[in-house]
């Protein structure tokens, strides 16, 4: 009698109830969830990731499509939303109105353009006092520059209305995320349910569509090319590589990896090919100040901000005890090193070139790279979370939600209970990462 009464779990009813309590709670997180209260995330988000494991524990293969869908209608009620988590939007639409009238948005700071006066259309005081960053070069790549132009072009004078643009691009892109994820863990052999790891992740849906960050687009673009990778397919692999790159730039992590798939012959035609692909990507926002505007902009990002750390903040601690100096902006480059180190002796000695092997090791330079960074915003576990559905390691899943505990950063109590938040986030996810490393072994 169990075993016929299981599949009446996923009943209408069921499905109609879970999708009930799931919208209730993004509406509830989407028009209430601003930085500042932290009660309602920390609750909304708790309450969501509870559901999200329990459907995922209990879904059976028919109910797969059907929670599919709802990933996707959960996106689109947040396209309708402004963003409350992130207020990235102001310099992706300065940005975007930039290139509207012509301008290269690496030319000029946001501060000189204000107190220079320049009349540049849509380029307002009330724009500037938004922006969170308004005395560093954009640091966006091109294929995301595509799509501020796209959301201001379609909506020159209204944020929200440039928002909503962008956000459908994005949405469009996650379902392309459901498609890409499904096709591998197909080709992979493994349980196409773990594709509703990805679709129905409270984090993935509330940074995507509801926050507007790109790692959605560039992940889709990650895998589109390992899958053409796999499929033999080199020039389409490396032209999705240049996509993903040129939407953020962290894919630049995984190419050693493809040396020793590619062999070093193949691989000479195969970064020739994404060379020239990036190159066309970029040339439109190349002249004579592009390359030290970005690279300061970096540069300034990587050693000037902390947020949500763990390593780079123990150490900066520890180092304060003997210097007053602040020392991210040295601690910085030398742990990025760390990680370039570690990459390369994985490509170099690596002896098995699988396409999980392939998974496991972009998902350990990912991950390896976010532990040693000092800027780790929520988002960033986007990344791991879809690499790692192609692996059996499942702490990006837990750090996903452990995650939005460092928005209480932004709240009241941040002065005094960040670093314990901070604290219990790493713990938990290092210590968990630890006992899988232990249980699956470093080359499962």
């Amino acid at each position: 009698m169990e075993e016929t009464s299981k599949p009446s779990l996923f009943s209408n009813k069921y499905f109609y109830g879970k999708a009930i309590i799931f919208g209730v709670l993004t509406l509830v997180l989407a028009l209430w969830g601003q930085q500042d209260n932290f009660p309602v995330i920390l609750v909304c988000f708790g309450l969501l990731f509870l559901q999200y494991f329990e459907v995922f524990k209990h879904v059976q293969p028919e109910g797969i499509t059907r929670f599919l869908w709802l990933g996707i209608a959960l996106r689109i009620i947040l396209i309708f939303v402004f963003p409350k988590l992130s207020d990235d939007i102001y310099r992706f639409v300065w940005d975007g109105r930039l290139i509207l009238n012509g301008i290269n948005p690496f030319d000029y700071l946001p501060s000189k353009i204000i107190e220079d006066g320049m009349n540049i259309d849509g380029l307002t005081p009330e724009l500037y006092a938004q922006l969170n960053s308004p005395k560093y070069f954009s640091i966006y790549p091109p294929l995301a520059q595509a799509v501020y132009l796209l959301g201001t072009w379609l909506s020159p004078n209204n944020i929200a209305g440039s928002a909503i643009v962008m956000k459908v691009v994005l949405v469009g892109f996650e379902v392309g995320n459901f498609w890409i994820i499904t096709k591998l863990l197909r080709l992979l052999k493994r349980p196409v349910k773990l594709v509703l790891l990805y679709a129905l992740n409270p984090l993935v849906v509330f940074e995507v569509a509801g926050n507007l960050h790109f790692e959605g687009v560039m992940l889709f673009f990650v895998l589109l090319s390992v899958y053409w990778l796999m499929r033999k397919r080199y020039l389409w692999s490396a032209i999705a590589m240049a996509l993903a790159i040129s939407t953020k730039l962290l894919p630049l992590l995984f190419l050693f990896f493809f040396i020793g798939r590619l062999g070093w012959k193949r691989s000479i035609t195969y970064f020739g090919a994404m060379g020239l692909v990036l190159a066309a990507l970029f040339f439109p926002m190349i002249n004579g100040v592009f390359a030290s505007h970005f690279g300061d902009s970096l540069g300034l990002y990587f050693q000037n901000f902390e947020f949500n750390s763990s390593i780079v903040n123990v150490l900066a601690f520890l180092g304060s005890f003997r210097t007053d100096e602040y020392l991210i902006p040295v601690i910085g480059p030398l742990m990025a090193a760390v990680t370039f180190w570690w990459i390369l002796k994985t490509a170099l000695f690596e002896k098995q070139y699988t396409p999980e092997s392939l998974f496991r090791n972009m998902l350990f330079a990912i991950s390896l790279y976010l532990a040693l960074t000092a800027t780790v915003h929520p988002w960033y576990v986007i990344l791991p979370l879809g690499l790692s559905l192609f692996t059996d390691f499942r702490y990006p899943v837990l750090w996903s939600g452990l995650i939005v505990l460092s928005y209480i950063k932004y709240s009241a109590w941040g002065d005094s209970w960040n670093g314990v938040a901070v604290g219990i986030e790493y713990l938990l996810v290092y210590g968990y990462g630890y006992w899988e490393w232990r249980r699956w072994g470093s080359t499962n």
